[in-house]
């Protein structure tokens, strides 16, 4: 089986309310996130090392310093074959800003014909964690998916605070659950829920099926809308990050490390996982590199590395 060709939409466009003040004048993706690099670099580099090179991210929120980063730290890295491209909505159109998640990518839908991928990736700016994106596109081929959701194994305890999803042994998903109070367990395990991580793998036609579809209705979220509409209805399979394989890895740090850093805590708390002397998550992986960033002395970086007490 060849290797899809795929297309990455990263969406970039919240705007992190629960990160204020940090987020008083740059969007969530474009903060600073220890030695030098940005939230945005994470879901980049896993793309980029994944071999993805042709990508679009749609911005919104405040934008500025995100396209600056983009392009100094990202545009020269790219070579004549790929491309890494912010989007952004067109104001003085018809349809307007971007309304959520899929309403920004149905805003776009022009770019994916004009690229004529075999996959469409749609991944969030906003996580700390390393992935190996062949690997779930090889798990969506393999089970003839049409959409696959990255799922990631939480203690159920907390799975009210995630999107979580329903899924059988084999991986189907049956249900969608937005942050529930009773998580439905992992597939042989009632101590854990999957936790959506936010990336998804569609088959393009049936991405611009569903996106005009929603359109009609006037959804515009895949999480809250669009996805939970899917089981029984769509080949939906969740994809346990869980059996990731990424190389490089040192035995201190934490397999499947994945963080939602939307708040403050958890901006600090992810933090200080990487900056520990035996970290959870090291960023000096010189086989699966974090890219677009890096210094050796922040002191001269932006107070954005600093947050309130």
């Amino acid at each position: 089986m060849s290797p899809p060709k795929v297309l990455a939409l990263v969406l970039a466009g919240g705007s992190g309310t629960r990160l204020h003040p940090l987020t008083a004048e740059h969007a969530k993706p474009a903060l600073h996130f220890a030695a030098g690099y940005r939230i945005v670099d994470f879901v980049l580099s896993n793309l980029v090392n994944s071999g993805i090179d042709s990508i679009y991210v749609l911005a919104q929120y405040k934008p500025r310093s995100l396209i600056e980063h983009i392009r100094t730290a990202w545009a020269p890295r790219q070579d004549r074959a790929g491309f890494i491209k912010v989007v952004l909505p067109e104001t003085d159109g018809e349809t307007g800003l971007f309304k959520g998640t899929s309403d920004a990518v149905y805003q776009n839908l022009q770019l994916i014909r004009q690229q004529r991928p075999d996959l469409v990736a749609i991944f969030a700016a906003d996580h700390v964690y390393r992935m190996d994106v062949r690997q779930m596109a090889r798990f969506h081929q393999q089970i003839d998916a049409e959409i696959s959701i990255a799922a990631v194994p939480v203690p159920i305890r907390e799975g009210a605070r995630f999107g979580i999803v329903a899924a059988a042994r084999d991986g189907r998903v049956e249900e969608i659950q937005e942050k529930p109070m009773r998580p439905a367990p992992m597939p042989g395990d009632p101590s854990r829920a999957y936790a959506s991580m936010g990336n998804y793998l569609f088959n393009p036609r049936v991405l611009a099926a569903l996106l005009e579809q929603a359109s009609q209705r006037g959804d515009t979220d895949f999480g809250r809308h669009i996805l939970p509409r899917l089981p029984n209805r769509r080949r939906v399979f969740a994809y346990d990050f869980a059996s990731n394989e990424i190389p490089g890895l040192q035995p201190y740090e934490e397999r499947g490390y994945w963080r939602d850093v939307g708040t403050l805590d958890a901006y600090r708390a992810a933090q200080r996982d990487v900056l520990d002397p035996l970290p959870r998550f090291n960023l000096e992986n010189s086989e699966w590199p974090v890219r677009g960033g890096g210094c050796a002395d922040c002191s001269h970086c932006t107070d954005l590395h600093r947050t309130p007490k």
